[in-house]
């Protein structure tokens, strides 16, 4: 099972898509890893610097419609060749979510109220999250402040978690 805790990086905005995350111009890339680099190049948010704002963050915490566009699975093989493999948000595209959860990495979502909340407290700060996936809840820490929150996700996409996504999933059982 893949790791889901760590520091979490904040993108402040609603509907950031697949070309957004990982421009088409890098889909002939042959591994995963090739497209490391080019994550959030052509991200569109003011003071949002992909080189710098990634560096040694695990989790992203974002708005509403993450991942609508194309329904490539390279968008989260991108996030997942960069170490991130929780992305928290208020929804997401529903192929996104699903891609997510086939390549053994989680899409929360979180009531557009609680992501505001979450926005309001730790945005500002440097934020760890340790997801106590057993328990189906995140701890969110910042200096002195601390806030624990539950989340919910199908008992297949936990079965999906778990075995480290769809491909494992199916070796384990057919």
């Amino acid at each position: 099972m893949k790791t889901f805790s760590g520091k979490a990086l904040f993108l402040d905005r609603d509907d950031i898509n697949t070309d957004e995350i990982i421009p088409a111009k890098y889909l002939t890339e042959n591994t995963k890893q090739a497209l490391k680099p080019y994550l959030f190049e052509d991200m569109n948010l003011e003071g949002f610097n992909n080189k710098k704002d990634l560096q040694e963050k695990s989790i992203i915490i974002t708005r509403e419609n993450f991942g609508c566009g194309s329904s490539r699975e390279h968008a989260p093989w991108a996030l997942e060749a960069n170490g991130i493999n929780l992305v928290i948000a208020s929804s997401f595209a529903r192929i996104f979510k699903r891609n997510m959860f086939n390549c053994g990495m989680m899409a929360v979502e979180l009531s557009p109220e609680v992501i505001n909340r979450i926005f309001s407290v730790f945005s500002n700060s440097e934020t760890e999250i340790e997801t106590l996936f057993d328990e189906s809840s995140f701890t969110l820490k910042a200096g002195e402040i601390k806030e624990s929150v539950n989340f919910e996700i199908s008992e297949f996409d936990r079965a999906l978690v778990m075995a480290g996504g769809w491909v494992e999933y199916a070796d384990s059982r057919y």
